[in-house]
């Protein structure tokens, strides 16, 4: 065979690896009131400030993060107990919620949503003008 005979084969390409499966959990939470509003904490270790979103929309409360390898990309594992992977849960706020004065914050791997009440508006007398 001439090697112009080889130049006509198509070369055979390696299929890329698929992308490793993300394991996606609820996290634990409690919800207590302290009498300004609601507080609701919820364990996500692992999860980092750049790895958090939590979104507010059409009364609904939704918080993912993302947990990453912690391994540097050098080492080569030889055990794992910690998930890579996803936490994500949702809850529908009450209309007693002030969307607009909800925070958080992440501490050592414990987020804690303050849900505030919205200002109740106070009962008004109505005068009714008779003819």
């Amino acid at each position: 065979m001439s090697r112009e005979n080889d130049a006509q084969v198509p070369a055979v390409t390696e299929m890329p690896p698929p992308p490793p499966e993300r394991f996606v959990c609820t996290p634990p939470i409690d919800i207590f009131d302290n009498g300004e509003g609601l507080v609701l904490r919820a364990d996500l270790p692992g999860v980092s400030g750049e790895t958090l979103e939590l979104q507010v929309q059409d009364n609904k409360l939704t918080l993912f993060g993302r947990v990453a390898q912690q391994a540097p990309d050098e080492a080569r594992l030889i055990h794992q107990e910690y998930r890579v992977g996803d936490y994500l849960r949702s809850f529908i706020l009450s209309e007693d919620v002030a969307h607009d004065r909800i925070s958080a914050k992440l501490l050592n791997g414990v987020l804690e949503v303050t849900l505030p009440r919205a200002p109740q508006t106070e009962p008004r007398r109505i005068q009714v003008k008779t003819q």
